[in-house]
């Protein structure tokens, strides 16, 4: 079944506080990437809040296809749009604030977090949430 606009949020806000916490973890402790901050995480929250207004589009976007899916290549470009605002937010016209100047955060730290980060949502949407959720197709994407 087509998500709703509704699972839509759901989902992704239950997948980021869990999934992209856990991730973001050795990032921000400073295990993996280059230093311990907590940017990894402003990141993470700047990714799920705005992916949720970019759901709202992506929503309306879907009403156009035939069958009212979105399959996981457009989740990918969907993946590298958000990616490009977020980047662009934070280190070209700053508006997005972060716990440190700006020029700090490197280009290969961000792009490994955040890749890191939407590869292990998008794969545990599409594998461990069916499992864990049986239900959660079955409803939108709604899993309350």
């Amino acid at each position: 079944m087509t998500p709703t606009l509704f699972g839509r949020w759901q989902t992704r806000l239950l997948l980021f506080s869990t999934i992209g916490v856990l991730v973001s973890l050795p990032f921000a402790m400073g295990l993996i990437g280059f230093s311990a901050n907590s940017v990894y995480f402003w990141i993470l929250g700047y990714f799920a809040i705005f992916g949720l207004g970019w759901d709202v589009f992506y929503n309306y976007l879907q009403k156009f296809r035939w069958d009212r899916d979105w399959p996981a290549i457009y989740q990918f470009f969907a993946g590298f749009i958000e990616m490009l605002f977020i980047w662009c937010g934070v280190k070209i016209f700053g508006f997005l604030p972060i716990p440190l100047p700006k020029d700090q955060l490197t280009l290969v730290g961000f792009l490994f977090h955040y890749w890191t980060v939407w590869l292990a949502v998008f794969i545990i949407s599409q594998s461990l949430m069916r499992v864990i959720f049986p239900h959660w197709r079955f409803r939108g994407g709604e899993w309350l």
